[in-house]
């Protein structure tokens, strides 16, 4: 697909300002805001402190001195929530949280010489001013281009850096096969485990950092190789089946369904699942249609 972009009404905005900002998002969400600059973008997850998801967005620090904060793109419909969350945890640090949905829109840039056109490489989160706004290379995976945080009228500048307007669904089909998740469409709030969903593998969680709001159990998780289950971008042969159907094999259930487009989808399926499919031959059903499931390039195993 030649470069594109494309304008994500489904995640907006917020800024968390003040000079305790990074440490105050420093012990909530689970990788290191201590490394967001301006120049660099990270990926993060806001959990339940037993470990369970509610909240991802990327995270880039404004490069402008008289607005020094943090900008996040939760999902739209979801905002006020992290919003409301994150003033539970203010108590006495000094911050300012701001909803800038009305001042900045989120857009994606993708597809092969998207990143050349905006300057970047290809090196996740890296990040440069553009049009009064930021670009900044996918913190989770750079076959994913660009993300964007700019005003209303820096979206032109998009088509004037030689990008074509593309539609949303079009950025899906990408996610889609490269089996990147995105936010409640993939992940279960106050019920997916981070691992489960290779958040690790996609450059969520700082082993390293110290702690944070579901840190212990997390970090047990992965130390303990408690994972059975893993989310796979699945191809699927027949009647797309909806978000939350029931995965089978040979009659017994091994799974879910998550998002999916176009002939594929993302599936929640168990381990030992995955591995006598591959072995036997079976095939997992979904409703009508058939599901193959795939190794994410970016993540080529099925250990938990």
């Amino acid at each position: 697909m030649s470069a594109g972009y494309a304008v994500l009404d489904q995640r907006s905005v917020v800024a968390v300002a003040g000079e305790d900002r990074k440490a105050f998002l420093q012990g909530l969400v689970s990788n290191d805001v201590l490394r967001v600059t301006p120049d660099h973008a990270a990926y993060a997850l806001f959990l339940t402190p037993q470990g369970k998801f509610l909240h991802d967005f990327t995270m880039i620090e404004s490069g402008v001195e008289s607005d020094a904060a943090l900008l996040l793109d939760p999902e739209t419909d979801r905002r006020a929530d992290l919003l409301r969350r994150l003033k539970m945890y203010r108590l006495r640090s000094k911050i300012m949280l701001e909803d800038r949905a009305d001042r900045l829109r989120v857009a994606v840039a993708f597809g092969e010489g998207a990143l050349g056109a905006l300057g970047l490489p290809a090196e996740p989160g890296s990040a440069r001013p553009f049009a009064g706004g930021v670009a900044f290379t996918d913190p989770r995976l750079p076959g994913l281009g660009a993300r964007l945080f700019l005003p209303a009228d820096g979206v032109a500048a998009l088509d004037a850096a030689g990008l074509a307007r593309r539609e949303v669904a079009d950025y899906d089909r990408l996610r889609l096969s490269l089996g990147v998740p995105d936010g409640t469409r993939d992940l279960i709030p106050e019920k997916s485990i981070p691992l489960e969903s290779r958040m690790d593998a996609l450059n969520a969680i700082s082993w390293d950092k110290g702690c944070y709001m579901g840190q212990e159990l997390t970090a047990r998780t992965k130390y303990r190789a408690l994972i059975k289950k893993k989310l796979f971008p699945v191809t699927v042969d027949g009647t797309a089946p909806e978000a939350g159907t029931a995965v089978t094999l040979d009659g017994k259930e091994a799974g879910e369904v998550r998002s999916g487009h176009d002939g594929a989808a993302l599936a929640l399926l168990r381990l030992e699942d995955v591995q006598r499919a591959a072995e036997t031959g079976l095939t997992f059903q979904a409703g009508s249609a058939m599901l193959t499931p795939h190794e994410p390039e970016w993540d080529p195993t099925t250990k938990g």
